[in-house]
């Protein structure tokens, strides 16, 4: 398990290119086998990739006691979203099968939790996050077509995109993470701008669906001194709450994101105007 600090804006302006990446970026989400973790400070989100071929992957007790429980999902929820081949995740004793962009939500207080692949030649992608939680909600699968999807953008501005709002109030009860999916159409490039940093949550990009020969110029930042980080297929982002996140691909791409803060509106964001920033 990776852990991430707190950065305060201040610190993160003398940082290099190479200590940004070292703070914000993580760049092994999946690995065959094995399960991923990074525990940020901010908000104490934690995000990672769970990619069983083989054999299944499980959370382990062990892992409960890192976070000072018995187990991880003791006082916490989760989120995740098969980005893979076609997947079956067993909680408590129950099946539940995940096909490629469908999500699981993991309600507090779930102990054994069981992942693995249908077909070995195609193994599932698990991307997920988890927050704190101090109510339990029913675990439940949310498939595309289950999810609120919302069309934006043009393509004059080569921003037309759809972002598919898996994990939010109006689709199912969470304690308080919220996740989705945003993907750009061809030929679009631009994601979230105009952007907007939002005081009262915290984010996490996960950028995918990209060509080995892609990169996505990430803006991070206080909107008056702007930075970036160049991110490849399958890495993430850590977006503090005082950072605006927004992206520009040299090719369409896919990302989730997953939100934890204060409260659960999608709308609650402080907008940037363009002639703004810096």
């Amino acid at each position: 398990m990776q852990t991430r600090q707190s950065i305060h804006s201040d610190h993160a302006k003398q940082l290099d290119t190479q200590g940004l990446r070292r703070e914000f970026l993580v760049e092994e989400v999946f690995t065959p086998n094995q399960l991923t973790m990074t525990y940020s400070h901010i908000d104490r989100i934690v995000f990672g990739g769970i990619m069983p071929v083989t054999s299944p992957l499980t959370f382990s007790d062990e892992l409960g006691k890192a976070f000072g429980v018995s187990y991880f999902l003791e006082r916490r929820e989760l989120g995740l979203i098969n980005i893979g081949g076609p997947g079956l995740v067993v909680v408590d004793g129950t099946t539940h099968e995940v096909g490629n962009a469908e999500a699981l939500y993991v309600g507090q207080g779930a102990r054994v939790l069981s992942f693995a692949s249908v077909d070995a030649s195609q193994p599932a992608k698990f991307y997920y996050n988890s927050a704190p939680a101090h109510l339990c909600y029913p675990t439940r699968k949310v498939t595309r077509a289950e999810a609120s999807p919302s069309t934006l953008g043009d393509v004059a501005t080569s921003n037309r995109r759809t972002i598919y709002k898996y994990l939010v109030p109006d689709v199912l009860p969470t304690c308080q993470l919220v996740m989705g999916l945003t993907q750009l159409e061809e030929g679009s490039l631009w994601n979230t701008m105009p952007c907007h940093t939002h005081e009262r949550r915290m984010e996490v990009y996960f950028y995918f669906n990209m060509k080995d020969d892609a990169a996505v110029f990430h803006m991070m930042g206080k909107p008056d001194e702007t930075r970036h980080l160049l991110v490849h297929n399958e890495q993430a982002v850590i977006s503090p709450s005082w950072s605006i996140h927004s992206g520009v691909g040299t090719q369409a791409y896919t990302f989730i994101w997953g939100m934890v803060g204060e409260n659960q509106v999608f709308g609650d964001m402080d907008h940037v105007a363009v002639k703004d920033l810096r």
